[in-house]
């Protein structure tokens, strides 16, 4: 090897530092005429490296996921002692989550916030579209958490409580998955509590058309009427650029439907533009029934999608608008 690198500078002109490790490979590994296939090696990666970024990206929210799981649980070795003392151990945690996530949120989406003022100073059920993924509403709560110190509960699919780990997360961030008591009970004790009736098929099956998949659930405003509470209707902008789905694929959909897991991949991560809009609250209403009630809720997010989102979605205006002061009608 030492006669290889002496040969690379050795004459009046020196080999390039690609040329050079050319040669030692062919000595080394005795192949003829190494570089070209490096030459198609390195093609093909230029080839793929669009294709790799918009699988991989999606990975870097779940490496902050489980970066909050092992800072929670250091939390928690260092507190031990005080939990037997306070009533909520987890405040200081709740206050590192929610700068993580909001950091993340404006550093990666230029994440904004409208219409807070909607939010009721007692409980309410926050009602949202939802995305690819539920990073937009993890960036919610953070922003909500840091300005105006509160805490919103929400509901989420089964599947969610059997992520290796996530079991501390879900307990410090208020995660519940119901039933209809467990959900009335967090709102009779004076909490926000934020739940997306589209759930997981909404998820993986909506598309850049921003179509509401509620089907006849009305589960939801069964729980605002129990609680006596009004229901925030809430929608962000471009949730659908930032991540995609394969959900196009029928085979994809069959699949999901007898199986009931999340199994159609996700691609995307691009740093759109987000902006979650809040609606104006649904009063709680006596004489209204909870087919009613789950009508107009609908119609509240589609509202709002109509009025901040483009339609078809477009991933490339969406990024943009990340240069871009002023946004679609308030």
């Amino acid at each position: 090897m030492t006669g290889g690198n002496e040969s690379c500078t050795a004459g009046p002109t020196s080999m390039s530092y690609l040329t050079c490790l050319t040669y030692i490979l062919e000595e080394w590994t005795g192949v003829e005429d190494i570089g070209d296939y490096l030459s198609y090696a390195f093609y093909i990666l230029w080839l793929l490296f669009p294709l790799v970024v918009v699988f991989v990206l999606p990975g870097v929210i779940v490496i902050l996921f489980y970066v909050s799981i092992l800072w929670l649980h250091i939390y928690k070795r260092k507190n031990e002692i005080k939990e037997a003392y306070s009533h909520d151990v987890w405040i200081g945690a709740r206050e590192m989550l929610a700068t993580i996530w909001d950091g993340h949120g404006r550093i990666w989406h230029g994440y904004e916030l409208h219409g807070v003022e909607n939010i009721p100073q007692g409980p309410g059920l926050v009602v949202f579209y939802h995305g690819a993924t539920p990073v937009d509403y993890i960036y919610f709560s953070a922003r909500l958490h840091i300005m105006n110190k509160r805490r919103c509960n929400v509901v989420a699919d089964h599947f969610v409580f059997r992520l290796p780990g996530f079991r501390i997360l879900l307990e410090v961030l208020g995660v519940i998955h119901g039933p209809k008591e467990a959900c009335v009970r967090t709102l009779e004790k004076g909490h926000l509590l934020a739940i997306a009736p589209g759930g997981v098929r909404e998820a993986l099956f909506s598309d850049e058309m921003y179509t509401i998949l509620w089907s006849d659930r009305k589960g939801f405003a069964q729980v605002a009427i129990d609680a006596k509470v009004p229901i925030i209707p809430m929608f962000t902008q471009n949730v659908r650029e930032g991540f995609r789905t394969l959900g196009g694929i029928k085979i994809l959909r069959s699949l999901y439907e007898r199986v009931r897991l999340p199994v159609v991949p996700l691609h995307g991560g691009f740093p759109v533009k987000l902006r979650t809009f809040i609606g104006e609250p649904i009063p709680y209403e006596p004489n209204m029934t909870a087919e009613e009630l789950a009508a107009k809720t609908k119609a509240a997010v589609q509202a709002l999608i109509e009025k901040h989102q483009k339609i078809p979605g477009n991933i490339f205006r969406a990024l943009m608008e990340r240069f871009q002061t002023h946004k679609k009608e308030d």
